[in-house]
């Protein structure tokens, strides 16, 4: 969305607002409702809900938790628990 650079659709994460009008991300993919998808970069996610572009592809406000979320889903998640424990 933000660097317009053309991926598969797995490789992204999708952000959507429901019929009831509430924004959320959407880990499945599946939810139904409009649909935003953002690259699983951080420079992408910054410039995705601080530059207003998910706000203009969703047509509504984005809630401020939402670059949270999708840092966090973005983080990676080391199995077994710290580093350097095995």
């Amino acid at each position: 969305m933000a660097c317009r650079t053309a991926r598969a659709q797995r490789d992204l994460l999708r952000i959507v607002r429901s019929p009831e009008g509430e924004v959320r991300l959407d880990p499945a993919g599946r939810t139904p409702g409009r649909g935003a998808y953002v690259c699983r970069d951080d420079a992408c996610i910054s410039a995705a809900t601080e530059r207003g572009l998910l706000s203009r592809a969703l047509t509504s406000p984005i809630p401020s938790t939402i670059a949270s979320e999708l840092r966090a889903a973005v983080e990676p998640t080391i199995p077994g628990g710290f580093l350097g424990q095995e």
